[in-house]
């Protein structure tokens, strides 16, 4: 299976916590520190330890930050194509991890650099991946996602996705997260074969076109959990490879809900060995 991750990629510094900071409130971090993560880093991430490869398109900062991120990257395994926005700073987050679920709050520092269709990136090797799963860019980049067989995108890719008015075969959003909502306006603009709403630990639904409806029920954490960072990105790319690989949308969902969980024991950018939960 070959696939792709269009999208986004921040440098984070993770800051591990008792619990989340309140006003007015001085605390002392357990312990800290720093690598590339996001949406689009996370989702590549996922499907490279689920299917051995990962393309990963994307845009950097030009500072010491951005060149550490496409290090880094690079050797992480993934084969990634990135343009350099000339005299933008990388995009710098601050994100907290607390408490016995790993649960995070974020801060953003910088421009949120997405790559563009006027970038001189490889586009037109879109259509050559089986999966494309999208978390960022513009409308060119949306259209050159739509030339694969699967274009897989998150809610979070709303711009792109009205503005081109591209179908996708699937959307994933949250029911509990504004960021991450669907509404009307998003599913006229997209008509998505499916809509994926994950709950976090309630699990999820899915509807089809088709009328057809189901849900998943979330799974137990393989061992205690330390960090949600980036479950639902692992989430979607673990669906994204599921579908690629045949598997309808209801069986897809259930494949992918352990994906998320065992991510959630791992501290971010970390996976793990996520191919053997499938091989098992």
């Amino acid at each position: 299976m070959r696939a792709a991750v269009v999208g986004h990629v921040e440098w984070v510094d993770f800051l591990i916590v008792g619990a989340l900071p309140q006003a007015g409130e001085i605390d002392h971090a357990r312990a800290a520190y720093e690598a590339p993560d996001g949406g689009g880093a996370m989702g590549a991430y996922a499907l490279r330890a689920l299917t051995g490869a990962c393309a990963f398109y994307t845009a950097i900062g030009d500072d010491d930050r951005g060149r550490r991120t496409l290090d880094a990257l690079r050797a992480a395994g993934l084969d990634v194509h990135a343009t350099v926005r000339r005299g933008v700073p990388q995009r710098r987050v601050v994100t907290y991890l607390a408490g016995e679920q790993g649960e995070r709050a974020i801060t953003v520092l910088g421009e949120r650099l997405v790559p563009l269709g006027a970038d001189d990136l490889p586009w037109a090797s879109l259509g050559h991946y089986d999966a494309v799963y999208l978390t960022a860019g513009d409308a060119a980049v949306a259209r050159a996602a739509r030339a694969a067989p699967l274009l897989v995108a998150t809610a979070r890719a709303r711009e792109p996705i009205v503005e081109a008015g591209v179908h996708v075969d699937v959307l994933i959003g949250s029911a509990g997260d504004p960021g991450e909502a669907i509404d009307e306006a998003l599913v006229a603009a997209a008509r998505p074969r499916h809509v994926v709403l994950t709950e976090g630990g309630a699990g999820g639904s899915w509807r089809s076109a088709d009328g057809r409806r189901g849900r998943w029920d979330a799974t137990p954490p393989p061992a205690a959990p330390v960090d949600a960072y980036g479950c639902g990105d692992a989430f979607a790319a673990a669906l994204t490879a599921a579908l690629a690989a045949g598997h309808g949308i209801d069986a897809a969902c259930r494949l992918a809900a352990p994906i998320g969980a065992a991510v959630l024991c791992e501290r971010a950018p970390a996976v793990g060995d996520l191919a053997r939960l499938w091989a098992a």
